[in-house]
């Protein structure tokens, strides 16, 4: 009898651990389940709105295949009856302007600016973070003044310095505008940077022996380079946006980027508006090359500090 008692009790608990064991697997196909379809619906969301950030981008490169007479057409095709690639093409050799001077121009006026910025605004963010000297808050206040003044509202103050001195209508005006105007968030930025990097890690690195400028090189730099990465891209894209300084500093053809050479297809009676299309798509292929060289360094420093 007891051993038939024994039997029963161990059937009883085999019983329930498998009960047990089926409930526990339920739950976790449940779970999964969910997940999975809460994966979807997420990835559903976010192609929605991927789509509708990117619809104008779309509708602007589908443009550039049109012929001219198509794009005028009542009511409007979504897709071109001919696809025209020539139109990438021809639009070097408009008489409107010459784009390929203007996408040199764009590029260094773009690259030499945000040089200029990298070379002013590191050392001074690093002093300013690094240094408790007088006036400090005060020179840091008056570069953040400096942001809330535009090219626009100073274009032709500036057009007239720049003739006085003779550099009026080259890349050197255009660029120590684009430096000037971009140098204050460069330094805020960095200078955040620059102070989150603990001191006794320069002191650390001074003891073993290192200057101040290998301090810097070898030891701080590597910690700020998304921060610095950051303001490069953002520097780099506010030069290669920048148009109403241009418009009224550059005035010879060749000399003028792209913002400026795409008006030039828009015209009072008529636009060419398939090469309207073709220039901004040939404007931001190279700055979407760029974000997708410095991704992580960029999403690093744009998250930086975000998870402590």
């Amino acid at each position: 009898m007891a051993t038939t008692a024994t039997k029963s009790q161990g059937d009883e608990r085999a019983e329930k651990s498998v009960r047990a064991s089926t409930d526990n697997g339920r739950t976790r196909s449940r779970g999964g389940q969910r997940h999975g379809s809460r994966r979807w619906l997420m990835s559903l969301a976010g192609a929605v709105v991927a789509l509708f950030f990117l619809a104008p981008y779309l509708v602007m490169l589908i443009g550039s295949f049109k012929r001219h007479s198509e794009i005028l057409r009542i009511p409007a095709t979504y897709l071109p009856t001919e696809w025209v690639p020539s139109n990438y093409a021809s639009m070097w050799s408009t008489p409107e302007t010459p784009l390929a001077y203007n996408l040199v121009s764009t590029i260094i006026i773009s690259a030499c600016g945000t040089l200029l910025v990298l070379v002013v605004a590191m050392p001074a963010a690093y002093y300013t973070a690094k240094h408790r000297f007088p006036g400090r808050l005060a020179f840091l206040l008056l570069v953040l003044v400096t942001q809330m003044l535009q090219p626009t509202v100073l274009a032709a103050g500036l057009f007239r310095q720049f003739l006085a001195i003779g550099i009026d209508d080259t890349w050197l005006a255009m660029i120590l505008v684009n430096g000037a105007f971009n140098l204050s968030f460069a330094v805020w930025i960095m200078h955040s940077f620059f102070a989150g990097v603990p001191k006794e890690i320069d002191e650390a690195a001074m003891i073993d022996g290192a200057s101040k400028l290998q301090t810097l090189r070898r030891v701080t730099l590597p910690v700020v380079w998304p921060g610095i990465v950051t303001a490069i891209i953002f520097t780099f894209v506010a030069c290669w946006n920048e148009f109403a300084a241009s418009l009224i500093i550059l005035t010879t053809a060749e000399n003028q980027p792209l913002t400026v050479a795409i008006t030039k297809f828009v015209g009072q009676y008529d636009s060419a508006w398939q090469y309207v299309f073709g220039v901004s798509i040939v404007g931001i292929v190279p700055v979407i090359i760029l974000f997708a060289l410095v991704e992580k360094r960029l999403v690093a420093g744009l998250t930086a500090g975000a998870i402590k």
